[in-house]
């Protein structure tokens, strides 16, 4: 089971309906705001901890710790590196990928569309080289 050992959360501003998002990765935006992130080559804020239900709620954004993730298409296991894709879901990083953003390692693993637990770093998010 997914678990959580928060660090760093900080209290954004919502800059969309996020109810659908929790534990997906979002990224600043327009107006200080945060959304969901919407590409491979976003570089993710942070792990989205609750569920704002508009544009200008609050959104808690845990920018490092262990945080659960939702998994996207294909089972994340421990020790693979992570970043977001096109809908913020976790899914592994591999190093020949120079466009993505590694931000954490599993922690826990979990099938796809499933939560994992992950170390998080979206403070100092890493560009694959």
């Amino acid at each position: 089971m997914a678990y959580e050992n928060p660090g760093m959360c900080v209290s954004l501003s919502a800059g969309e309906d996020l109810s659908a998002a929790q534990f997906h990765f979002v990224k600043l935006s327009a107006n200080n705001t945060v959304v969901l992130c919407a590409g491979v080559t976003d570089v993710p804020a942070g792990v989205l901890q609750n569920k704002p239900s508009a544009a200008g709620q609050v959104a808690e954004v845990m920018i490092w710790g262990v945080s659960k993730l939702r998994v996207g298409a294909v089972a994340l296991t421990y020790g693979l590196a992570v970043g977001t894709n096109a809908t913020g879901e976790a899914v592994t990083e591999l190093v020949t990928e120079t466009t993505h953003y590694n931000v954490g390692r599993v922690l826990e693993g979990a099938a796809a569309g499933g939560l994992c637990s992950a170390m998080i770093n979206c403070h100092n998010p890493l560009r694959n080289r």
